[in-house]
């Protein structure tokens, strides 16, 4: 164990921005195989940009909420699946460092270590001497057969109780790999089932989802200071989580702008698309949008940074979703417009807008995501009805 001065947040930007040509570079490879290349993992390990959740005694950076979101959305530059693998990664070890010191020592203690996860309770554990046994499958399991362990969601049945949310940490060679990752969007993420067949859980590697989720309760003692782990799980993973989308707007714009000097508009006197008012509009509409989605992810962000160790009401909680909501929202508003305004040649494989808009389409439809959902939240709080939903 080792710690380490963590970098100053513009450094931590800059090596995502170093990252970006070699993230946009291996993308179709990434789509066509379904996974990472292994180039991109070495190059987010490298830069310790997968160390900006694990804590500082394991050589982590502990950063805060802003700095993550700004790293997540400049990878997304290069590479949308890359950039939500990272927040994956980043997500998992977050929950990891809520687990018992000796827990973690057996999970950091190795050195660079990529931890993946799904929070949809689909395994059931029963109890047993010292532990539970574990039986389920856990389908959306990003960039799983290149992590070396899994923080998975579960319910712990005990006979005259009721059912009980539980958080798992599992080392990946206890689960089985099912390869059906064939999806329109975010191919690259290698997002697999996995299935554990009574697998053994000691207690140590068992947490109660609630207080958890509700309250960022934990069981280690060298994290309690922390400001990183003195916030509530499900507000920090609303806002870190607007990471990738408005990166994603971002890279629209990017490559939208890249194609404008040479091209024209079909079957019109414009020889240059850049010369028509319509355009204009376009990017103008664009740009306003992608500001928005920026606005909002910066808002949540900010809120979970000044509310270290401070309580947080349902109102807040819910403006946390709103957040991401609005986020995933105008993000997706941006790259429709840019995308309807990049004619018949983007639906080639080679042009990156196209799987850009597949990526954003398909992330946006997480169901924690999902603007309608999170929208409706917001509003029948604000209405005086009960949010009906525990994910605050």
């Amino acid at each position: 164990m080792h710690t380490t001065t963590a970098p100053s947040r513009e450094e931590l930007i800059g090596r995502a921005t170093e990252l970006v040509p070699m993230l946009s570079k291996n993308a179709l490879w990434q789509e066509e195989n379904r996974t990472l290349h292994q180039d991109t993992i070495d190059a987010l390990t490298g830069s310790g940009l997968l160390r900006l959740t694990l804590p500082a005694r394991y050589g982590g950076y502990e950063a805060d909420t802003t700095t993550v979101v700004d790293v997540l959305s400049e990878l997304a530059l290069g590479d949308g699946a890359a950039s939500w693998v990272g927040t994956v990664w980043t997500i998992s070890t977050w929950l990891t460092g809520l687990f018992p010191d000796h827990v973690q020592d057996e999970v950091f203690g190795s050195g660079d270590v990529r931890i993946s996860g799904t929070f949809a309770p689909s395994a059931v554990g029963v109890p047993t001497a010292g532990g539970i046994v574990l039986n389920g499958r856990w389908g959306f399991n990003s960039a799983a057969p290149q992590s070396t362990w899994n923080a998975h969601a579960a319910v712990r049945v005990v006979e005259g109780r009721q059912p009980e949310p539980i958080v798992v940490l599992v080392p990946m060679s206890d689960l089985e790999v099912v390869d059906d990752w064939h999806a329109s969007g975010m191919r690259g993420s290698g997002s697999v089932t996995t299935v554990a067949k009574d697998v053994f859980v000691p207690d140590a590697r068992v947490l109660p989802m609630m207080p958890v989720l509700l309250e960022g309760r934990h069981s280690s003692e060298l994290n309690a200071k922390s400001p990183l782990w003195q916030i509530p799980f499900l507000p920090w993973a609303s806002a870190v989580t607007t990471g990738t989308h408005h990166g994603l707007a971002r890279a629209a714009y990017a490559a939208f702008m890249e194609r404008l000097p040479t091209r024209k508009i079909t079957y019109t006197d414009y020889e240059h698309q850049s010369h028509a008012p319509l355009t204009h509009l376009q990017v103008a509409d664009a740009t306003a949008r992608i500001d928005e989605a920026g606005f909002h992810a910066h808002r949540v962000a900010s809120l979970v940074d000044r509310k270290v160790g401070e309580p947080w009401s349902v109102l807040e909680r819910v403006s946390a979703r709103l957040d991401l909501g609005l986020t995933v929202q105008r993000a997706r508003e941006a790259i429709d417009v840019l995308a309807n305004a990049s004619g018949a040649s983007s639906v080639l494989s080679t042009v990156p807008i196209q799987r850009i808009a597949r990526d954003s389409q398909t992330i946006a439809m997480h169901a924690y995501h999902h603007a309608d959902t999170n929208l409706e939240l917001y509003g029948r709080v604000v209405c005086g009805l009960e949010p009906n939903t525990q994910f605050l």
